[in-house]
């Protein structure tokens, strides 16, 4: 990464994967600019660090704001500082007229990636309004097309490629990070893909309303520009308060996709994570094995089979507290419910705990019923706009996190729970966007109910250090850095349909690696699409995360329980490889193949998946070409769900007894595929010989 030096703003002239910053003084701005075309400005504008229209930047200013009288509208920064580190620089920038001061950090990790901080301080006299805090990163002629992730609930993470022309503006003012748009952009050569080509990518560690630019200007050139989407009046820094942006986090790779997503993954594991983490236990969840209908003498039969096919985690998800018999009341009233447990949770935890698994929870601390009795005690306490009917979703409102008495309330009621249970897991849900949500003092209120979040679970992890959380926001709506910084993992979509979830964990793995990411095997036919799938379609699917169980396992033939415990076993025995490994998403030429997997870091073990999502116009499939191996590999097939070949698909001589093939045929001709059926996949192990 080159940075420009002298006295102005800095300017990011190249990024990309030296793993080197240089700063300082470089060849004036203008030596290195293109001839000016007639009926201009006297000079080309720069593409700041935070792009400036005091110096006539045409697009969306990297700083914006004013003060009360309308003044310091458009700041003109001046460096007063530079350190240049082997990591990194950092900055200090001044604008003394509109009373405005930067502090601002460009790092390089050790694994690649690259980050941005900065602080924008009022150092004038009076109040500031701030519109806009967006760093800008350029981009070369070369990157000529966009790849970004949007979908829906349960279809979330669909990559959409385009041309790269004129302006790109992804906004999300849902008040989570939404299933619709992730806060993430690529920009790619020509013909990129997962192997080859150079791409440059940068997503917003923030898990709230976010802007992502990608613009070309009228002369050619062409950046990146992410931040906060700020509402009217959210942020007003008063004389000396600071705006502490969202990080944002870079990367590049000269040899495709994959290698660009697996910095973000680098950073995300070693850098960004609140703690290490063990090894990922199975998980079952009984959401919809029971769904609202809690019975202590079922559940306890549930445990009892969970243990049995190997469950490592006994979660209890909605239903357990208050007034929770459906979804029409008792969010915010977070104690055990004595009409559905008259003898409290603790007979069950001490069964699941007796047959060595741990006992995890459900809760939805942000939600609030207005059927509760936290909200007919504090109806004032919900992020809604006083004069106005509230928008209800799912028959629930958001509480505000910004408010201290709020969290407070929250943090009590859950620490009573952890405290008096031994419960090792909480499902931290968020079943609904915030809508016209003003604070206590009428202001917008997404940021500060944001921070907020942030700061109540630090604050529970702190005093709770044993328990790992996961962020679910009715699956994927709430998937960012951001909120990966104080939970250990996600929950990807609520969709265990095994077709789409090929689809929406290969997009969910541009952002975050596989232990991170949880997936679980369903029931046979799934309940968000009506789909029927085979046992080992949907096994060999949700092997590739934070893998578990949603699926009634008192429901299960002995068959399936087999297949279950033998699924179990191959994950215990892979998921360190699983872990650890780096991702590696596969380019096919036939568009009904997902292919991809995980590779040790010593190209010594690799675990892949080939999946046909749907019926194909060839009667055989082309080769699958593993690149990025070296030496001789030994590879065999995994058979998982009673699938066989002959019955599911016709399988090549290979497959018969495994072969010995050399990494150079495997990356240039390909191992040969078995004739698929419709969504069905053959898992491949590699190990060098």
């Amino acid at each position: 990464m080159v940075i420009s030096g002298g006295s102005r703003m800095p300017e990011v002239m190249e990024w990309g994967v030296s793993g080197e910053v240089a700063g300082g003084p470089v060849v004036d701005y203008e030596h290195y600019r293109a001839g000016l075309p007639p009926a201009t400005l006297q000079y080309h504008p720069p593409i700041g660090l935070f792009a400036q229209e005091s110096l006539g930047f045409p697009g969306r200013p990297g700083i914006s704001g004013h003060r009360p009288d309308g003044t310091g509208w458009s700041p003109r920064f001046v460096r007063t500082e530079e350190r240049v580190q082997p990591d990194g620089v950092s900055f200090v920038l001044e604008d003394h007229r509109a009373g405005l001061q930067v502090i601002a950090a460009v790092v390089i990790s050790d694994g690649g990636a690259i980050t941005i901080d900065a602080v924008l301080t009022n150092v004038g006299d009076t109040s500031y309004t701030l519109a806009t805090m967006a760093p800008t990163l350029p981009l070369p002629s070369a990157a000529t097309d966009l790849l970004t992730l949007s979908g829906r609930w349960t279809m979330e993470f669909m990559m959409n490629r385009r041309p790269f022309q004129g302006q790109m503006i992804v906004e999300n003012r849902r008040g989570r990070t939404s299933h619709e748009n992730a806060p993430v952009v690529f920009a790619g050569s020509a013909a990129f893909n997962e192997q080859a080509g150079t791409v440059w990518g940068a997503q917003l560690a923030w898990s709230g309303n976010f802007a992502v630019i990608a613009e070309e200007l009228s002369d050619g050139r062409k950046f990146f520009q992410l931040g906060e989407l700020l509402l009217p009046g959210e942020v007003q820094l008063e004389p000396g308060e600071a705006y502490d942006m969202p990080q944002v986090i870079a990367t590049c790779s000269s040899t495709g996709l994959t290698p660009a997503t697996n910095r973000f993954h680098a950073y995300l594991r070693n850098e960004l994570r609140p703690k290490e983490l063990g090894p990922r236990p199975v998980n079952l969840n009984v959401w919809e094995a029971v769904y609202f209908d809690h019975d202590e003498s079922v559940l306890m039969d549930l445990a009892d089979e969970a243990a049995k096919i190997g469950a490592e985690r006994f979660v209890l998800d909605d239903g357990w507290f208050g007034s929770r018999r459906d979804d029409s009341k008792g969010l915010g009233d977070w104690y055990v419910s004595p009409d559905v447990w008259p003898n409290g949770l603790t007979p069950l935890i001490e069964r699941v705990i007796g047959h060595g698994m741990q006992f995890g929870i459900w809760f939805e601390p942000e939600m609030v019923n207005a059927d509760s009795d936290l909200f007919r005690l504090h109806p004032d306490w919900t992020l809604t706009t006083d004069g106005y009917e509230p928008v209800l979703g799912r028959k629930q409102l958001v509480l505000d996190f910004g408010r201290s008495e709020v969290r407070e309330n929250i943090f009590d009621q859950i620490d009573a729970i952890l405290s008096t249970h031994d419960i090792s897991y909480v499902k931290w849900d968020m079943n609904r966007v915030i809508v016209q949500g003003s604070g206590a003092d009428g202001r917008a209120g997404v940021r500060k109910h944001v921070l907020g979040l942030y700061e109540l679970l630090d604050q529970l992890r702190l005093k709770h250090p044993k328990v790992e959380w996961e962020s679910c926001a009715s699956g994927g709506g709430r998937i960012d850095a951001g909120i990966l910084a104080h939970t250990d993992r996600v929950w990807t979509s609520d969709s265990n349909d095994a077709r789409d979830r090929q689809l929406i964990q290969r997009g969910a793995s541009l952002l975050i690696p596989p232990e991170l990411m949880g997936a679980h095997i369903g029931p046979p036919t799934t309940h968000t699409t009506g789909r029927t799938h085979s046992f080992g379609f949907r096994a060999a699917t949700a092997l590739f995360g934070h893998f578990g169980i949603e699926w009634n396992v008192l429901e299960m033939t002995e068959d399936e329980r087999a297949g279950m415990r033998d699924v179990v076993n191959l994950y215990k025995r892979h998921r360190e490889l699983l872990h650890s490994g780096q991702v590696i998403r596969l380019d096919h030429p036939d568009n009904s193949i997902v292919a991809h997997g995980v590779l040790a870091h010593d190209g010594s073990e690799g675990l892949f998946s080939v999946a046909s999502i749907h019926t194909r116009t060839a009667t055989s499939s082309a080769p699958l070409v593993i690149p990025g191996l070296t030496g001789t590999y030994r590879v065999e097939p995994l058979l998982i769900g009673g699938e066989l070949p002959g019955k599911d698909y016709a399988p090549p001589a290979w497959m018969a007894d495994g072969a010995d093939l050399p990494a150079e045929f495997l990356g240039n001709h390909g191992l040969s595929m078995p004739t698929f059926w419709p969504e069905r996949a053959l898992l491949i192990h590699l190990t060098r010989v």
